[in-house]
């Protein structure tokens, strides 16, 4: 499982949180595993059972005026038993002044205490946001990713099977180039994966016989993306004679990446098929099942009332002549 420190966080200038340390700086090493914040208002009302001290904590304008509103002894008394639950960071939001009481308590209980600028739910956001980009799980997968009329389609395959000759003639055909050969795939909540070409191989597609292509200086800017949310898998095959391949599409196949099930399809490659329009159907064909039409079985139900119809027509002939 992936881990960041609280230094790495404080140190963290890109994402823009723009953090200060208060108190706890001797125990900036503890770390967050959990792309989850809290806000711990109940807490600090003295219910501190759903409290996940693994999180980092967020105190808004809300939680410090409650807070002010206690009597000291009884603040201090809340305080403690916060902060006994050993947190993994506390962070105050809009700049405000934090009470003498709650930084001499993050001290004595070695609790970093952070402040940022920003109001509670912007840095939620910027918070959220970096967390998942840094702790949500990513690997590596061979393959393209191409964006087809706003379907993210991976396609995978054995090398030399033709996957980059395929992605190039729906390029052509205006769609568009995330990544060749290899893919970075990152899950982001609650169940969505992504896919992005790594930096060096950025807009670049390998042809054999031509090489290396730079996708962004050939086509322009609109024949690329950075990133595309992955919505299914196409795995392009050699062609074997007498192997049986799927005629009808009734069986929905999944394909798993970080625990989520991706719509998967197996395409046979062999002479004559065009698999780029192949492909380019398919991508269709997806966005017509997430509208709720799935063509295959409504070709099945036209086919079962036909053969329904035929039946009853047939038992009412055979009823009909032993009656007279």
């Amino acid at each position: 499982m992936a881990e960041l420190s609280i230094q790495e966080i404080l140190d963290e200038k890109e994402a823009g949180l723009d953090l200060e340390l208060l108190a706890g700086g001797e125990c900036l090493s503890k770390v967050i595993s959990v792309p989850r914040i809290q806000k711990p208002g109940l807490a600090l009302a003295g219910y501190i059972t759903s409290l996940h001290p693994d999180r980092i904590q967020v105190l808004g304008s809300t939680e410090l005026s409650f807070l002010q509103t206690m009597p000291r002894e009884k603040a201090v008394r809340q305080l403690r038993d916060l902060f006994s639950l050993n947190l993994a960071c506390l962070i105050i939001t809009k700049n405000q002044q934090a009470p003498d009481y709650l930084i001499e308590e993050a001290r004595s209980s070695h609790t970093p205490l952070l402040r940022t600028r920003h109001i509670s739910s912007t840095f939620i956001s910027l918070i959220t946001k970096f967390l998942e980009e840094r702790l949500l799980p990513t690997s590596t997968l061979h393959g393209v990713l191409v964006d087809i009329l706003g379907v993210g389609v991976l396609l995978q395959g054995e090398s030399g099977v033709g996957k980059s000759e395929c992605a190039l003639e729906l390029i052509l055909r205006g769609y568009r180039l995330v990544a060749d050969d290899v893919i970075k795939v990152r899950l982001k909540l609650p169940s969505v994966i992504f896919g992005e070409g790594m930096d060096l191989l950025h807009y670049h597609m390998e042809i054999r016989g031509l090489g290396i292509l730079n996708i962004k200086h050939l086509f322009g800017v609109a024949a690329i993306r950075e990133r595309k949310k992955i919505d299914m898998v196409v795995e392009l095959v050699r062609w074997e004679d007498g192997k049986e391949y799927d005629r009808l599409g009734l069986e929905d196949k999944t394909f798993e990446i970080h625990g989520v099930e991706l719509p998967f399809i197996r395409i046979p490659v062999g002479p004559g098929r065009n698999i780029s329009t192949i492909v380019e159907v398919a991508a269709r064909n997806q966005l017509l099942k997430e509208m709720g039409y799935h063509s295959a079985r409504e070709f099945q139900e036209l086919l079962e009332k036909r053969m329904a119809e035929a039946a009853r027509l047939h038992a009412h002939t055979i009823i009909g002549d032993n009656l007279e």
